[in-house]
């Protein structure tokens, strides 16, 4: 019997809380965990290019299936030898299923047993999408890892609505199973779905491990509750998910988060976070959050962080690159996306350290307490 496309192989627990150190094996190489995952909505880490995400340590990178769906069509992907190639990545790819985006689209959607119907946001035109033909799109674009179809309900749904939705979900994934074409060179990732309903969450994990999918992604999460809400519902729900399977935390993507999230034994982040604030000029540093665009930075010739050694640091002043962003220069938003991606993948690295050293709880106060949060938020997790 041949291996499954994704493992994961368990190198180390932290002694004090759920971190996991970690390796991602793939088709297309092998790399640690905890991870952050830049994401490349349209098949480009928008102002990036391959080489200086991999000169700053990138290992996988997300792509969008249903911005990819609707442009240019998973046909010509395909017809391009796959994403890979089509956009010259030779790393890992992960594309999620489209889920997402079609249940954000609200008063434009209409969920029925078979998928969702609903209407094309660039031109109005009707679509369908259901579980069979999500897997037939990343079958298509050729992805590492690939996403089930599943139901994203907003977390303050009735507990009603989220059982019946939980059941789809379940019920989904089984149809996505049978439907996947390739399961030796793409792994299918279950989503685990619940909002903050603790029975829910765990009926829903319990229902994927079941199908014994290769990895299991914990979804409906940074959707607007509270932090504290989720990290309650991470604690509860990645203990269910077998130790020899990666956990992935759809969407999240602040510093803080992230390390709190390996904390409760998350392996895998992703977030279109980093590049979407460096568009508006603010950069995150190891003392929180700094909008370069203010006035106040007019004329500081210091890097954006000075304990970074990333290539915008290395070379540009905070005054420089307010100048670019403040005159709508691509450069500018090409040095703050630079830097705040590096800034997290940095981090990650740092997190994998400190599960190492066994002294993580350590790091995460101390990071908090330059990162701007009070003494009260950086002791309490």
């Amino acid at each position: 019997m041949s291996q499954p496309a994704i493992r994961y192989r368990l190198i180390k627990k932290e002694k004090h809380t759920g971190a996991r150190l970690g390796e991602l094996i793939t088709p297309h190489g092998t790399f640690p965990t905890p991870m952050f995952m830049p994401v490349g909505t349209l098949a480009t880490v928008k102002t990036l290019a391959p080489e200086e995400l991999k000169a700053m340590g990138a290992g996988v990178i997300l792509s969008n299936t249903y911005h990819l769906w609707l442009r240019p069509g998973e046909d010509l992907v395909a017809e391009a030898g796959g994403l890979h190639k089509f956009m010259n990545w030779d790393q890992p790819i992960l594309t999620d299923s489209g889920g997402f985006q079609v249940f954000s689209l609200a008063d434009m959607r209409n969920i029925v047993e078979e998928g969702v119907h609903f209407k094309n946001h660039l031109n109005g035109s009707k679509m369908f999408l259901s579980p069979e033909k999500a897997i037939d799109i990343q079958n298509k674009l050729g992805s590492d890892i690939m996403m089930s179809f599943d139901e994203c309900p907003p977390f303050d749904e009735s507990y009603e609505y989220v059982k019946k939705s939980v059941e789809r979900t379940s019920r989904w994934a089984e149809r996505g199973l049978k439907a996947h074409a390739n399961p030796d060179s793409q792994g299918l990732f279950g989503i685990i779905q619940g909002a903050g309903f603790e029975d829910l969450r765990k009926q829903s994990a319990q229902d994927l491990i079941s199908m014994d999918f290769p990895g299991y992604s914990i979804g409906g999460l940074s959707v607007g509750e509270p932090k504290a809400e989720m990290n309650r519902v991470l604690e509860f729900t990645t203990p269910w998910i077998p130790d020899h399977k990666p956990r992935y935390l759809m969407g999240v993507g602040a510093a803080d988060s992230l390390i709190d999230g390996v904390i409760r034994g998350v392996d895998m982040f992703d977030c279109v976070l980093p590049t979407r604030i460096a568009r508006n000029g603010t950069c995150m540093t190891s003392k929180g959050r700094l909008v370069v665009k203010n006035a106040q930075f007019a004329r500081d010739f210091r890097p954006i962080d000075e304990n970074c050694d990333c290539y915008t640091c290395k070379n540009y002043s905070r005054a420089y690159i307010r100048h670019l962003i403040k005159c709508d220069e691509t450069f500018g938003i090409r040095l703050t996306s630079y830097h705040n991606v590096y800034f997290l993948l940095n981090l990650m690295k740092q997190v994998r350290q400190a599960i190492m050293d066994d002294n993580l709880l350590e790091f995460r106060q101390h990071f908090f307490e330059e990162y701007g949060f009070n003494k009260e938020n950086a002791k309490n997790f």
